[in-house]
């Protein structure tokens, strides 16, 4: 195992490891999602006068469909199908007028989950400059020979190793600096449990360790289950992989400043 790994996995299993890491992914469920006020009296009208198509309708409009079906969605991406497919629709609408017009505003002013809100947190935590180092724009980032943060959108980040690592991946990475002259990229993830879509967060960030164009020091910046000694893939992968810098958040700071 990496010795940064190995850290990190001592450091998720002998100390207050969720504690520290709330500063870095400060889930806290947002509030109730705002409904326009013009689309709720389409939807209480299109409700009163049991117009199933209007009804259907007016909902899609909102960010949040009030029953999960597996058909909403392809109606949502082809509205023009509502019309061709009667029953569904009276299907839906059905279990719609079960609820009841203050169980359906309940339903579609459900807070995001927060799991899909974890994307930006990495990125909020660099700016409140917890690795004691600026975070520059590309133009500035270049002009100083200082230790840095790059700061971008995924697009600028990308463009930014492509022209100055030579890095030849599609996707951009979360996090590119340069220590001690040394310029650094890695992918930043918070991963919550096992399966579906952490297997692939994860593999994500295997990608990006694996790659050989970018003239950097390639990191994955991981925190979560992942560090639980089970036996589990990733758990697996972290024992067997020694030469792949894999390290919580929460070190990132040291791993930098010893580069």
């Amino acid at each position: 195992m990496n010795s940064w790994t190995e850290l990190s996995v001592q450091y998720a299993n002998q100390r207050n490891y969720l504690d520290k890491l709330f500063k870095v992914y400060p889930c806290i469920p947002e509030g109730i999602r705002d409904i326009d006020k013009v689309k709720w009296r389409q939807i209480e009208a299109a409700f009163e006068k049991k117009n199933n198509p209007l009804l259907f309708r007016a909902l899609l409009s909102l960010d949040l469909f009030p029953i999960k079906d597996s058909y909403v969605a392809y109606l949502k991406r082809d509205p023009s199908a509502i019309d061709r497919n009667p029953h569904t629709v009276n299907r839906l609408c059905g279990r719609l007028y079960e609820m009841g017009l203050s169980e359906i505003y309940s339903q579609c002013s459900t807070p995001k989950e927060t799991n899909r809100q974890i994307g930006p947190l990495f990125r909020r935590w660099l700016e409140k400059n917890s690795l004691g180092v600026s975070l520059l724009p590309a133009k500035d980032f270049l002009a100083t020979k200082n230790n840095a943060v790059l700061k971008g959108t995924d697009t600028e980040l990308l463009e930014f190793t492509r022209t100055q690592m030579g890095y030849k991946g599609s996707k951009s990475p979360d996090f590119v600096a340069r220590f001690n002259d040394k310029y650094v990229m890695g992918e930043a993830k918070f991963l919550t449990d096992f399966g579906g879509h952490q297997n692939a967060q994860f593999e994500d960030a295997k990608n990006l360790l694996r790659d050989k164009t970018a003239k950097a020091v390639k990191i994955a910046i991981l925190d979560g289950v992942l560090y639980i000694p089970k036996k589990t893939k990733m758990y697996k992968f972290l024992c067997s992989n020694p030469r792949y810098n894999i390290l919580s958040s929460l070190v990132l700071r040291e791993f930098l400043y010893q580069l």
